[in-house]
């Protein structure tokens, strides 16, 4: 019961570092605007992040949960859980230094899965669990990037008489809407996959039964949807500059009218990912909406070198974290089973 507690506290940790890490994807266009300031612009996200909670149905906690095969009773599978979110936050944690807007999501999901497979091989993965995850790694982001290059074009010609004075305020207010669509978007597909782990774990530990279901209206699950998203405003609330930076000023020059239409794009995504129960990365989901928007200027605008180093942390985030999971349960292994 000591090592489930642990576990739990950890995957809060984890929850928080997601949020601090991600926060970027829910903030980077409103504060590259100039709409908000960075901090009105955190504390704006982090509230509609913990609000999602009430929004969408806990779909994506299922799938997470379910993405290695976890034995009821099992208290190894307890350390497969510890180790893969030790997997999972290292990369974090590194990728947030080099200031690379990687997905905490597939740094989970990598992790996870990495432990699974040290313990009990390949056959312990769900594998239709993981292809579906797989399959929205391109999905999203080309989803965004269509979207958003579509959008854009829609408002260029809707607003093709107005004076760029006028659609520059009346996008600095829309801004707010969009920002806080995105943040609801986010914090729902995200403090969710925390939700799942907890869940793998309490199973793990024989503390739940594998048929229970999450819900706010029963006292057993309400306190894990509740501390879930908790941590993950504060997450959000704390900030992560570094990427910030790299998504609002790097990838490409934003207006408020291409921060709106980024951040409606990016919602519009993870509102479907979320309903369908699908855990995406909010990271790459706002990067393609906001390289659809550049795009709809000149493909110039867009600053493809930045945009191909973010490519490049995509496609090592899943392998890395798993194989600093796998060494971690290794190194477990040893010492304590």
């Amino acid at each position: 019961m000591m090592l489930v507690v642990a576990t739990v506290v950890v995957a809060l940790a984890f929850d928080v570092i997601n949020g601090f890490h991600d926060a970027a994807n829910s903030i980077a266009t409103v504060v590259s605007t100039r709409v908000l300031t960075p901090r009105a612009a955190v504390l704006w996200a982090a509230f509609f992040n913990f609000v999602a909670m009430f929004i969408f149905a806990p779909e994506v906690a299922s799938t997470i949960s379910k993405i290695v095969k976890v034995k009821a009773g099992d208290p190894v599978f307890v350390y497969v859980v510890l180790t893969g979110l030790f997997g999972a936050i290292i990369w974090d944690l590194l990728t947030w230094w080099w200031g690379l807007p990687t997905s905490s999501s597939h740094a989970l999901i990598g992790g996870f899965a990495g432990a699974g497979v040290a313990h009990a091989g390949w056959d312990v993965l769900h594998w239709k669990k993981i292809v579906d995850t797989l399959k929205f790694i391109p999905l999203a982001p080309l989803l965004g990037l269509v979207v958003g290059f579509a959008l854009m074009l829609a408002v260029f010609w809707l607003f093709r008489r107005w004076r760029p004075a006028a659609v520059d305020r009346v996008f600095r207010r829309g801004q707010l809407v969009s920002a806080a669509l995105y943040s609801l978007g986010h914090g729902g597909n995200d403090a969710q996959k925390t939700m799942g782990i907890i869940v793998a774990v309490l199973v793990a530990g024989g503390v739940m039964s594998p048929q229970t279901k999450l819900s706010l209206t029963d006292p057993s699950t309400l306190w894990i949807i509740l501390s879930c998203h908790l941590a993950m405003g504060v997450g959000t609330a704390l900030g992560g500059w570094r990427i910030v930076k790299t998504m609002g000023m790097k990838i490409t020059k934003l207006k408020p009218v291409g921060g709106f239409c980024a951040e409606t794009s990016g919602a519009f995504t993870l509102f479907l990912a979320t309903h369908a129960g699908i855990p995406v990365s909010t990271t790459h989901t706002i990067t393609g909406s906001i390289v659809g928007v550049g795009a709809t200027t000149k493909l110039s605008g867009v600053r493809w070198g930045v945009a191909s180093r973010i490519i490049w942390a995509w496609i090592l985030t899943i392998p890395a974290s798993a194989a600093v999971a796998a060494a971690f349960f290794y190194l477990i292994k040893a010492i304590a089973l």
